[in-house]
């Protein structure tokens, strides 16, 4: 199984970039996490709704229909880490390839959210994408150490 994280935004941080690759890297490859960047929609001239749609057309051009799609949303399903675990030992199970869906500015377009299976919160508070990025590799990576028994986890 792999877990395709599919992030709107391009040209991250280098902290961002180096956070997110070690966690990335420390999954083990039958949980292996693929990121894959979506150029932003153009947002000069105010006009949101253009940048939305685009950013909708090329996330959904990338899902090939037998992916199971989570869409991370502020109105979605909080997990906690240990519930997380438990999704993540239900993914391991049935084999398929997962993919995590994370907007732009202005969230994901209502093609990629009608797309998705489900939807997860991360939290209530607004979060910065490229920090997003780390957090999502993380809690998978501590997921996936509550399943293997790896001391990481501390809960």
């Amino acid at each position: 199984m792999r877990i395709r994280l599919l992030a709107v935004g391009r040209r991250m941080p280098a902290w961002v970039t180096s956070a997110y690759d070690d966690y990335a890297r420390r999954l083990p490859h039958e949980c292996r996490l693929e990121l894959t960047e979506i150029a932003p929609g153009n947002r000069k001239g105010g006009k949101p709704e253009r940048a939305i749609a685009d950013e909708d057309r090329r996330i959904c051009d990338t899902l090939s229909p037998d992916l199971d799609v989570i869409a991370l949303a502020v109105d979605g399903k909080p997990w906690s880490t240990e519930q997380l675990a438990g999704q993540m030992r239900e993914w391991l199970a049935d084999g398929r390839d997962r993919a995590l869906l994370v907007g732009g500015p202005d969230g994901l377009g209502p093609n990629s959210l009608a797309r998705a299976n489900r939807r997860w919160s991360l939290s209530p508070l607004t979060l910065p994408h490229p920090l997003v990025r780390v957090i999502l590799a993380e809690q998978l990576f501590r997921a996936h150490s509550i399943l293997t028994g790896h001391p990481y986890h501390r809960g």
